[in-house]
């Protein structure tokens, strides 16, 4: 199955999620705040509103308990004074034996207030912004008609009556008067609602209170800050990130380089001492063939006969000087170093490791495959090839178009053993030149020491497996490694 070898949308999915929630946590609270503000107001409302019908009740009980008499036409009444003192009273009305209700919905409500006991409203008419409160007693009942909008006291209300977006209503019996019309937004936003009714049992106004905050109240600028903030930060640790990623490619780059530098002096030393020995094992025998030739003749050349002693002698020692420093620089045994390594695992090390050289190139490297791919191998020399082999690739891409660039790294089992193949889209492999491609001191490349695949082949080799190259089909080269296989554990 083809998997991306990178991954980093995380990062946008991670901070879009905290933004998210944390300007969600901003608008609730917002939100919370101004319903807190609403419902403080819609109850100092409700409270100076219960003050006022409260007072009807009183100047009802007041009048009934006085009884005031009624005066001479042409001279006001003392209840006919009431009106100048709360303006929201338009009028007062009296009944006795004498004066009888002129209409019969107050007769009905005075006949209600003798069976309740207290005062009672007459048939409502609310949109009409007036109602009618009536108290029976004896020998006179009394009625009062109120203005509903007068009954407000604005000089104490908690809100701005012309541009608060409040409304407030009194109901009753399915009938609406608007005290404060607000400014409703139907359909968007939060709405808030507040419902009591005024304490005065004669008149169980229901005070209904209504607020719709629109998108427009929502705190955006509070919310864009706390998403640019989290940007910010989000920002400055993946900044943090990369730079130590960074470093801790370039200590790995490093470390890698030190062992390949180790490998390499130790394969140019064995290669130089494989080319030197020769020579001095001729020179050894050509001096001892000499040494036996002289002791043929009797002549006095016991002079010449030491002198090719020693020449022999300092031979020996060059012999073993050189074979010294072959065993000093030899390479230890890779066999003995051998562990289960996951193939998988080491490619993308090298892919993390090489990604400045992917973007520089415009490489987006393909790893197809087994997701697991179990093998014996040096885990530092397992590094080291697959490295070499990803560099080569991508140093070849380079000969093409940007466009037409593609690295594919395939592992798979094949006839036993595990199998990592580095295929290009590059120019491909001489055909004069593939024989040669794994020899000591031979490269394509100015300037090359010839000696990285050859360094490459001979870990492989030690290792138990084999590296081989060839070009592909479709075109570009291709490079097998393949390495022993791990056992299953039981």
């Amino acid at each position: 199955m083809r998997q991306p070898w990178r991954f980093s949308w995380w990062w946008v999915v991670g901070g879009a999620a905290i933004a998210l929630a944390g300007a969600a946590a901003i608008a609730r609270q917002s939100l919370e705040q101004q319903r807190a503000l609403f419902e403080t107001d819609a109850r100092i409302v409700h409270r100076l509103l219960s003050q006022q019908v409260v007072q009807h009740d009183a100047i009802l009980a007041t009048l009934a308990l006085l009884q005031p008499a009624p005066v001479a036409s042409g001279t006001g009444s003392p209840e006919q004074r009431l009106p100048a003192l709360y303006p929201r009273i338009l009028s007062v009305q009296r009944s006795d034996a004498a004066t009888p209700w002129p209409d019969p919905a107050l007769a009905e409500a005075e006949r209600l207030s003798r069976q309740s006991g207290r005062a009672a409203l007459a048939p409502l008419d609310l949109p009409s912004g007036r109602y009618r409160l009536v108290l029976a007693s004896d020998p006179a009942s009394f009625a009062l008609t109120i203005d509903l909008q007068a009954l407000v006291p604005w000089e104490e209300w908690p809100m701005a009556a012309e541009t608060s977006t409040v409304r407030v209503e009194l109901e009753h019996a399915g009938q609406r008067h608007v005290v404060q019309p607000g400014r409703l937004q139907a359909g968007t936003g939060s709405r808030f609602e507040f419902h009591k009714v005024v304490a005065a049992e004669s008149q169980p106004f229901d005070v209904v209170a209504t607020q719709t905050v629109s998108w427009r109240q929502w705190p955006w600028a509070r919310m864009l800050a706390w998403t640019l903030a989290v940007a910010a930060l989000l920002a400055a640790v993946r900044h943090l990130q990369r730079q130590r990623l960074a470093r801790r490619r370039a200590e790995e780059l490093l470390r890698l380089g030190q062992v390949a530098r180790l490998n390499t002096l130790g394969e140019l030393a064995a290669g130089m001492a494989h080319e030197l020995n020769q020579p001095l094992t001729a020179v050894l025998a050509n001096t001892q063939a000499a040494q036996r030739l002289l002791d043929d003749d009797p002549p006095e050349l016991t002079t010449a006969r030491g002198a090719m002693a020693q020449a022999a002698a300092q031979a020996r020692r060059a012999a073993e000087v050189v074979g010294r420093l072959r065993r000093a620089v030899e390479r230890p045994d890779s066999g003995g170093q051998r562990q289960t390594v996951d193939a998988v695992d080491a490619v993308r090390r090298a892919l993390h490791l090489l990604e400045p050289e992917c973007q520089r190139r415009g490489v987006v490297p393909v790893l197809d495959g087994a997701p697991v791919l179990n093998v014996m191998a040096d885990p530092v020399a397992l590094d080291q090839i697959v490295h070499n082999l990803i560099l080569n690739a991508l140093q070849a891409l380079e000969q093409g178009p940007a466009t037409q660039r593609r690295l594919t790294l395939t592992l798979r089992t094949v006839d036993g053993l595990g199998e990592l193949a580095v295929a290009d889209s590059g120019p491909g492999i001489a055909p004069e030149v593939l024989p040669r491609l794994f020899e000591p001191f031979f490269s394509t490349r100015e300037g090359g020491l010839g000696l990285g695949l050859s360094l490459c082949e001979t870990l492989a080799s030690g290792m138990g497996g084999s590296l081989s190259a060839a070009n592909a089909a479709t075109g570009g080269a291709v490079f097998r490694l393949r390495l022993p296989l791990a056992a299953n554990p039981a």
